[in-house]
């Protein structure tokens, strides 16, 4: 049971609704908007969200499902079953279509991996579309819904003669009209046009004696006349006859298909029943992905554990704003049944309380709900609602008279599977008597065991949800210091009215707040002062809280980095250290080789005195080429450099390293510096100011050597030379032959080749599609055409170049 009747528009799920129907492809999925409704069977709800859930997954993988030509053909198939009646061309073009998005969506599931959507592929149980048929309309219409000219040998014949007289008829037409114009019988910017289906020419009233034929109509002015002349006569009536006999082999074809459609009716039925729901569940899954939706695990019982639960329509409307929906969280069991949330007006109790009755009715209605991952839900039997003012000029009633009606109807029928929903509990007459009231309907619905999310500000309710098993106060947090709602929802504590606050701050009398405060009494404003001084001491507290949190995020961070760096240097040393013993045990092999040569050169020459000393300046001269040449090291001087502590963004070198790096933030006695992109942590005291002369004159000379290296250049004339301006791609895949045209016309545009021809063959196309797409999107290409129907045709395409 829903109570009231309006409840959809109250909670808000009329916009989910027109959501959904806005979500569809077509009438078929809207239909089953309009049908969607409250469940309380635990089997169909679970079916329905994991259908759902497993479309929602099909959509965030980015799968290749259908989502075209979701037709609604109920009047084709009503026509269709009608005897002796034939289907239009558009009748047969929409069957054709939507049919292939069936069997698409068929052979996905089919072509699935085992165990995946498996409450999707139960709708495919006894849904068959009969390839003969599918046949017979993909022979008669093509894919843009024209019919096609080689449907029959006929209809192909008829056409190709019907093309050929339309020919003669415009050449002769032509002729005369050009007779016409030099004559002056006809207005200089005249064109042939069709009155009755006929051919005509426009001819000026006055002159229309001048041509001999027969005159179908005359403009609005009647200084026109449109005259068919006597010499196409026999044409027209031949196009006539042609177009009539056209007409007959096409309703002659379309009855014929029109009669293999009524043969599959029943069939043709359940496919588009599994074509609808398809639709409906899609449209569920992209409203699921926009609000972020899930399914929760769920239970038989009723019961509600949500993590992080969003209103749909806040959370969409915070979002188009660039802002974020405060989410909440609770849980309603057997412990803890009925939720009292208290708080300042406009804190959003109202909005929580709509936010679980909204949520509740989306999930027995099938539809996924914006929670967490993690979170929990049952079914209700009932969900009962007050909200808003219900007062009826009509029935005499007033608006607390309506909350009672209300609560009449609460009582009467509200049970251990209810959800009851109350905003602003006991308002609406005098106060001590409505909180009187309010407990002792709330009294009741405790002992009926319902469940409930109620909003109040009576004290007296407060204390009752505080004593009572089963009952839980809620209060909407708030800023005291600031007076601001914070929107987050606290389970376990009641909340204050923060009424007296709020007047303070808004600039009411002073006289006039310690008045309301006497006349309240003491106790009272001891318990709200009490609760604002809890409520000052959680905001500080989680103030300091996610301090702690953020300092600690940073230290890990700062040891993450430490980790890496030291490793990244681990490494760099022991590079460096396998590319010195390289080095050394290659300069010690040419060390012992040259001494070797040296001491033969000496025992060959016996000692000779001016050999010995050429042999020892041979050897000097390759000791010299083994001493490394002394690094200079960049040094502070005075002078040019400047003077003070260094400062975030300058030039600086590492003390007795010639490494210039840039010094990019100062911490007390540490600095923060990068080394060729490599950030590190130094003492403040290792590092100075470089020579920026010397600097200089080093990356001079990088420069002059980079400049002088033998530059390695493109023989242009060769590759000209060796090019080949054709290109066979035949017996190829699609993605090699794509590579290898995208490096051929690449070479072609680089080398200035004016033309260029790929072969691709003719094949199924895919090849042709494949090279004329791209070379389409190319700018570089002017032009892609077939080949001369002697050299390939369209068996190849040839490319003009820009």
């Amino acid at each position: 049971m829903i109570y009231p009747t309006n409840f959809e528009q109250k909670i808000g799920f009329g916009q989910i609704r027109e959501m959904l129907a806005e979500a569809c492809l077509s009438a078929l999925g809207r239909r089953f908007v309009e049908r969607v409704q409250f469940l309380d069977r635990f089997d169909l709800v679970q079916r329905l969200l994991q259908q759902t859930h497993e479309f929602a997954n099909i959509l965030r993988a980015g799968e290749d499902f259908p989502s075209s030509y979701y037709f609604d053909v109920t009047e084709h198939l009503s026509r269709a079953a009608l005897e002796g009646a034939f289907l239009e061309v558009r009748g047969v073009f929409e069957i054709k279509m939507s049919l292939r998005a069936i069997r698409q969506a068929l052979g996905f599931f089919v072509e699935s991996e085992e165990g995946m959507y498996e409450a999707l592929k139960a709708l495919t149980k006894d849904v068959e579309v009969d390839r003969q048929l599918v046949a017979a309309l993909e022979k008669l219409v093509d894919d843009a819904g024209n019919v096609k000219e080689d449907a029959s040998p006929e209809l192909q014949r008829v056409k190709r003669d019907l093309i050929g007289q339309q020919t003669q008829l415009r050449k002769q037409i032509s002729s005369i009209m050009r007779h016409a114009k030099q004559e002056g019988w006809t207005p200089g910017d005249a064109e042939p046009t069709v009155r009755g289906g006929r051919l005509v020419i426009p001819v000026i009233a006055e002159y229309k004696r001048r041509i001999k034929g027969l005159i179908h109509d005359e403009s609005a002015t009647g200084q026109t006349v449109y005259l068919e002349p006597e010499s196409v006569f026999e044409l027209n009536n031949d196009i006539k006859d042609l177009e009539n006999a056209y007409h007959r082999e096409l309703i002659r074809l379309l009855t014929a298909v029109t009669n293999q459609v009524r043969h599959h009716l029943p069939s043709l039925r359940k496919a588009y029943q599994f074509l609808a729901l398809l639709d409906f569940i899609r449209a569920k899954a992209v409203v699921a992905n926009k609000i972020g939706a899930v399914m929760p695990e769920l239970h038989k019982r009723p019961f509600i554990k949500w993590k992080d639960a969003r209103h749909p329509i806040l959370h969409l409307t915070m979002q188009a704003q660039g802002k974020k929906a405060v989410p909440l969280s609770l849980e309603l069991d057997q412990e803890q049944r009925i939720l009292l949330i208290s708080g300042p007006n406009a804190g959003g109790k109202s909005v929580a309380m709509k936010t679980v009755g909204l949520l509740q009715y989306m999930l027995q209605c099938g539809l996924l709900i914006p929670v967490a991952e993690g979170s929990e839900a049952g079914l209700f039997g009932d969900v009962f609602l007050d909200m808003g003012d219900e007062q009826s000029i009509e029935n005499d009633l007033s608006t607390y008279s309506s909350h009672l009606q209300n609560m009449k109807q609460f009582l009467l029928f509200a049970d251990r599977k209810s959800l009851v929903l109350i905003d602003e509990f006991g308002t609406g007459t005098e106060p001590s008597l409505g909180g009187a009231i309010a407990e002792a309907v709330l009294g009741q619905l405790h002992q009926q065991k319902v469940f409930g999310v109620i909003t109040t500000h009576y004290t007296n309710l407060k204390n009752f949800a505080e004593r009572t098993p089963g009952m839980v106060n809620g209060a909407m947090r708030y800023n005291p210091a600031e007076l601001q709602p914070l929107y987050q929802l606290e389970i376990g504590k009641p909340g204050s009215s923060f009424a007296l606050e709020i007047a303070r701050k808004i600039g009411l009398p002073r006289n006039i707040i310690e008045k309301a405060g006497t006349l309240v009494g003491k106790e009272k404003i001891r318990y709200d002062k009490l609760l604002e001084q809890l409520e000052q001491e959680k905001t500080d507290f989680e103030r300091r809280n996610a301090t702690v949190a953020k300092q600690e995020r940073k230290l890990q961070k700062a040891v993450e980095e430490y980790t890496a760096l030291k490793q990244h240097l681990e490494e760099s040393k022991q590079d460096i250290i396998r590319t010195a013993k390289g080095q050394a045990k290659l300069l010690l092999k040419d060390a012992n080789q040259q001494i070797e040569s040296t001491i033969e050169q000496i025992r060959k020459s016996q000692a000779e005195k001016e050999q010995t000393k050429a042999a020892r300046q041979q050897l000097e001269t390759f000791k010299e080429k083994l001493t490394p040449d002394p690094k200079s090291v960049v040094r502070r001087t005075s002078g040019a450099v400047p003077t003070g502590p260094l400062q975030p963004g300058e030039k600086v070198v590492l003390v007795g390293q010639d490494s210039v790096g840039e010094l990019l933030a100062v911490k007390g006695k540490t600095a923060e510096v990068s080394f060729g992109g490599l950030k590190t942590i130094v003492k403040l005291e290792k590092l100075e100011r470089p020579d920026m002369a010397v600097v200089k004159q080093k990356e001079k000379k990088a420069k002059e050597e980079q400049a002088s290296a033998p530059s390695k250049g493109l023989d242009v004339t060769q590759r000209m030379a060796d090019f080949v301006h054709t290109l066979d791609v035949r017996g190829k895949y699609a993605e090699d032959a794509l590579t290898t045209v995208m490096n051929f016309l690449d070479d072609a545009i680089m080398l200035g080749i004016p033309e260029v021809k790929i072969i691709h063959g003719r094949g199924n196309g895919i090849l042709k599609q494949v090279v004329r797409d791209y070379a389409r999107s190319q700018r570089e290409v002017a032009s892609v055409s077939d080949e001369h129907i002697e050299r390939g045709g369209d068996g190849a395409t040839v490319i003009v170049l820009k």
